[in-house]
């Protein structure tokens, strides 16, 4: 139960929500976030921060998600890649024509089975809907993907899949928001870590491009996480 979230905390829910919120939406290291918090009195180690970020950011995706306002039905989909460990990862996305999240999903490949469970997880989403279009990069395992999807009935006999460059400029710019939050935490330890972690950066940015109904300012948004993680006022 949301009762139960924070039990046996050393800190109040709210301040903990605090540090996850801002280092989720800011481009913050786990240390600038510690320097912030010694001026207004808190003492609270990097990990510890780290932790927190690591165990609610996936709670926090899950209660949310249920807030998202729907998309609309032209996808525009491509994957941008990250370091974990010092190798490349790589995290599919996908935006509607007007620039709000579909889904994403982080894959240690770059093949067919990637493009597929990203596709089902976004088709899963109860945000979303079958695409009528799907604009993608030229790279071939993504088309091939699609089209075994299509045949299978994953997704629809009616959607068009297109490849054309500039179309998909809208997604390419989305993906500028994430590294630039990305780039301070100097890569990840571990695909597990980093699957959490970006998992709530994605949550925030769909807060920022006003994806939840709830949130209008920095007030309600306070207000709306308090709710959902089953913090008293």
């Amino acid at each position: 139960m949301s009762q139960n979230l924070f039990k046996w905390k050393h800190f109040e829910s709210k301040i903990i929500i605090l540090c996850v919120r801002w280092y989720l939406k800011y481009p913050l290291s786990y240390r600038m976030l510690v320097e912030m918090l010694q001026e207004r009195g808190l003492n609270i180690t990097h990990t510890t921060i780290m932790r927190w970020v690591h165990q609610y950011s996936p709670i926090i995706s899950e209660k949310l998600r249920k807030h998202i306002k729907p998309t609309n039905d032209s996808w525009r989909m491509d994957e941008t890649y990250l370091k974990i460990k010092g190798k490349n990862a790589y995290l599919y996305r996908a935006v509607d024509s007007e620039g709000k999240t579909i889904d994403f999903f982080l894959s240690e490949h770059r093949d067919k089975d990637a493009t597929k469970k990203f596709f089902k997880k976004a088709l899963k989403s109860i945000h979303n809907q079958q695409p009528r279009v799907i604009t993608t990069d030229k790279y071939a395992a993504t088309e091939v993907a699609i089209h075994e999807m299509i045949y299978n009935g994953t997704i629809s006999v009616k959607t068009t899949l297109r490849k054309i460059k500039y179309l998909n400029n809208i997604i390419e710019q989305d993906h500028r928001f994430i590294k630039r939050k990305i780039k301070p935490m100097l890569g990840f330890d571990s695909f597990e870590t980093a699957t959490k972690t970006i998992c709530g950066i994605e949550i925030m940015h769909m807060i920022r491009k006003g994806q939840v109904e709830e949130i209008q300012c920095v007030f309600s948004e306070v207000e709306f996480f308090n709710r959902i993680m089953g913090v008293v006022a």
